[in-house]
């Protein structure tokens, strides 16, 4: 087991191709021991190489009521009325404190995701 730093695109693309190979290694072996050790490694390389954006609290909305079969009225009781459900889901007005904990009880949004993108 001959383990490197990740340090460019070409290291990335051989740990890759070496996790597909140990990908079916068996516990308490040195070759699980590699992946593991690999897949940090990548895992931490990608971070900084390939960060992830918040998400946008109103995707985050638009996705969640799709996913259950709602439509935009079906948000008035956490936003308000149909003109503030039109003003925040048009990206015109922002989600208060009170609105992110309504639709995160009540339609299980992450917190994360109705605070991420905000501004």
């Amino acid at each position: 087991m001959t383990i490197r730093p990740i340090r460019n695109d070409s290291d990335h693309e051989s740990a890759l191709k070496r996790i597909r190979v140990l990908m079916s290694a068996q516990n308490d072996t040195p070759e699980r021991d590699e992946l593991e050790v690999l897949a940090t490694l990548v895992d931490i390389y990608e971070q900084e190489h390939f960060p992830i954006e918040a998400p946008d609290p109103v995707e985050a909305i638009k996705f969640r009521i799709e996913q259950m079969g709602l439509e935009r009225k079906d948000l008035e009781p956490f936003l308000g009325s149909r003109a503030r459900v039109s003003e925040i889901m048009n990206k015109r007005r922002g989600l208060s404190l009170a609105m992110i904990r309504a639709l995160h009880e009540n339609l299980e949004i992450p917190l994360d995701a109705l605070i991420g993108g905000e501004g």
